[in-house]
């Protein structure tokens, strides 16, 4: 398990570790649960039509790539990138 402590490093609120230290006594299933719930409340409302969302993003992205403001590239370097990344931390 990573040290959720290293993270409070860059954050200086009191009441955040209070949080955290309360948090980390939960049970794996409701730390769990309560991990879902705080990602969830980072996304916005769900999309009424999917489907639709997902062509409007397809369309939004190949107008991107037709216009020059977007370009590929290929598996290897997207895996170097995100290789790179992750090990940056």
């Amino acid at each position: 398990m990573t040290n959720p402590n290293k993270t409070l490093t860059q954050m200086s609120s009191a009441t955040l570790k209070h949080v955290l230290d309360l948090a980390l006594e939960l049970p794996e299933s409701e730390r769990a649960a309560l991990a879902h719930a705080l990602l969830e409340s980072l996304d916005g409302p769900a999309d009424a039509d999917p489907q639709q969302a997902w062509e409007a993003e397809i369309t939004k992205r190949l107008n991107e790539l037709d216009a020059g403001a977007a370009h590929t590239i290929d598996a290897a370097e997207a895996l170097r990138r995100m290789d790179s990344r992750i090990r940056r931390g």
